[in-house]
């Protein structure tokens, strides 16, 4: 990983709510995706989840329910989409991210969306030393794990996210589904385009490919009609088939890695699944 991938983050973090029509529903959205793929599928036998019922009026209700919910590392947690989403359904949450300017804007959210939950600034190569204890939950989601484009790095990362996984644990991620990609190497993703308040967002990226790697070039132009303003930031990711990183997740140790659609678990992405052996 280059430190472009920090400086992109670092960058983008006060903007990266402009990303989404409407973030905070965003938020809300994947913690009840997430918290229902986890409860579908992990399932210890020594512990036992009871129903939480969460009140969307009152948005501080679900962290003082449940307080013996799984504890949970958000390794590569941005400003807090995913981890904020899981804290307000009673997780316990501990989120970390490179970029420190990510961090910061995750504090804030969190605080002003009564979300309890941790900070820290971590690279996910260096959990173990930079990031104290084991979670039943270590996820990674949004496609974090593809900016580690050498194999000596996803095998480190690997190595110290089953380090900081319970014995027992497990491994959720998320990538996008360069299978897929791959077939075609699409040069630039659709426009998102959203109104609001008189202000009109745009939101694309082009991708430069070079073998399995590719530069992205990541726009949020924003504009009245009448003035424009642009947002670029670029970075670098590796377009990571399902098969290799299964094989860099089994080789840190990791057993039971499984697969898991956008149709069969309601995410946008591709999802990862793998068990630390208790």
């Amino acid at each position: 990983m280059s430190n472009s991938v920090e400086d992109f983050y670092d960058q983008l973090a006060k903007h990266y709510t402009l990303i989404f029509e409407e973030w905070e529903a965003s938020v809300r959205r994947q913690g009840e995706i997430l918290d229902q793929f986890i409860r579908a599928h992990f399932k210890p036998a020594d512990k036992e989840l009871p129903t939480l019922e969460v009140d969307e009026d009152a948005p501080t209700e679900p962290n003082t329910v449940n307080v013996n919910q799984w504890s949970v590392l958000d390794c590569a947690c941005g400003i807090g989409t995913q981890a904020i989403g899981l804290a307000l359904r009673g997780y316990r949450v501990h989120a970390t991210d490179l970029s420190a300017a990510s961090i910061s804007e995750a504090r804030k959210h969190a605080s002003r969306l009564s979300a309890a939950l941790t900070f820290g600034v971590a690279d996910m190569r260096a959990l173990e030393t930079q990031v104290p204890r084991e979670y039943d939950l270590v996820v990674a989601f949004d496609n974090a794990l593809p900016h580690l484009i050498h194999d000596e790095d996803l095998e480190l990362a690997a190595e110290n996210l089953y380090a900081k996984t319970k014995p027992g644990g497990m491994l959720i991620a998320s990538i996008r589904d360069y299978d897929a990609i791959l077939q075609n190497k699409p040069q630039a993703t659709t426009p998102r385009v959203y109104d609001s308040g008189g202000e009109r967002r745009i939101i694309f990226q082009v991708w430069d490919w070079e073998g399995d790697m590719y530069t992205l070039q990541h726009f949020i132009v924003r504009g009245d009609g009448k003035t424009w303003v642009t947002h670029h930031g670029e970075t670098q990711y590796r377009a990571l088939r399902r098969d290799e990183l299964s094989v860099f997740l089994q080789k840190a140790g990791f057993s039971d890695v499984q697969w898991h659609t956008p149709e069969a678990s309601g995410y946008y992405q591709p999802i990862v699944t793998a068990r630390k052996p208790s």
